[in-house]
């Protein structure tokens, strides 16, 4: 599985780099702190494939990188995506090196 770090979504942020940065958490966690990325929660990301784009780097998160993880292995596997990448740490490391 492909990863990347805070630093470096930091970087695509700061240069608008056209990609698109999807967060599994639940509704209350994402209303609590967000990245501003599309909330698609865990338990609904299958059900809407539909929405996340295979023709640039997608970026997906969760609070620790765990779920996050789930969720790329299945759609890898199920959906035959090649342009996923975790976020090591979740959006906990955001917080912490990045800020919010």
């Amino acid at each position: 599985m492909k990863e990347i770090s805070v630093q470096e979504l930091k970087k695509l942020i700061d240069d608008k780099h056209d990609f698109q940065l999807i967060d599994v958490r639940e509704e209350y966690e994402f209303e609590e702190s967000n990245m501003k990325g599309q909330l698609i929660p865990m338990g609904e990301v299958m059900e809407n494939v539909d929405k996340i784009s295979k023709d640039k780097q997608v970026i997906i998160h969760c609070r620790s990188g765990k779920r996050s993880a789930t969720v790329i292995n299945a759609l890898e596997s199920q959906h035959g995506f090649t342009n996923l990448y975790n976020l090591k740490g979740g959006i906990l490391a955001y917080i912490e090196e990045v800020g919010l």
